[in-house]
């Protein structure tokens, strides 16, 4: 009687597992690779690296320090902004030092 009671109850727990599973690859696997690659690519960021920050702001990577970065906005008037590093969205373009190939 005991054995039949434990199997419904397993199988009452069996499909609240697959919908974990379920979530875990379509939900938290996906975000965990996405937040690993931002990483590495806040940490590659280097000078005249063209970026977008999550406010929506263009510009090029003047100078990389510890948590922050410089950033050059405006060509004609040399405006730049200091962002934290977490503010960059995404490498717009890896421009090449000038002179460099």
């Amino acid at each position: 009687m005991q054995a039949n009671a434990s199997n419904a109850a397993i199988l009452n727990l069996l499909p609240l597992g697959l919908v974990f599973l379920v979530f875990y690859f379509l939900l938290i696997k996906p975000q965990k690779k996405q937040q690993q690659e931002h990483k590495r690519m806040l940490e590659s960021l280097k000078k005249n690296d063209e970026v977008v920050t999550t406010g929506g702001i263009h510009g090029v990577v003047l100078s990389v320090k510890d948590t922050t970065v410089m950033v050059r906005i405006d060509d004609t008037t040399n405006a730049k902004v200091e962002v934290d590093k977490a503010a960059i969205a995404y490498l717009k373009k890896r421009n090449q030092p000038e002179g460099a190939k």
